[in-house]
């Protein structure tokens, strides 16, 4: 027998009825089957997450994503461009070079 205290899994099991309770909360109609299996599913998932934290991450660096993440825009390069009355030639109605819309408020 070793000194070394066993790790024991304290995930309290996600009942039928709290996933009953969840589904009339999110307007979800589920079968008692589908109940019975979100149960189940949801039990398992937290029995994972538990041992995810069983993990020794003290030398795992920080992340925000999974993978590197580049800067994928492009770069601003100037260039010519409409001339302010090109740009309103065909506006509905104008007003000294500037489109004219309805007042809102």
């Amino acid at each position: 027998m070793s000194d070394t205290p066993e790790k024991v899994d304290r995930v309290e099991e996600i009942s039928e009825e709290r996933v009953r309770h969840i589904a009339l909360l999110s307007r979800l109609e589920l079968s008692d089957d589908e109940i019975k299996a979100a149960s189940r599913d949801l039990t398992n998932i937290l029995h994972h997450i538990n041992k995810l934290g069983e993990l020794d991450l003290d030398d795992v660096p920080m992340t925000s994503h999974a993978i590197p993440v580049a800067d994928v825009f492009r770069d601003d390069v100037l260039r010519s461009s409409l001339t302010n009355e090109e740009a309103i030639a065909n506006a509905p109605e104008k007003e000294e070079n500037c489109f004219k819309v309805p007042q809102i408020i």
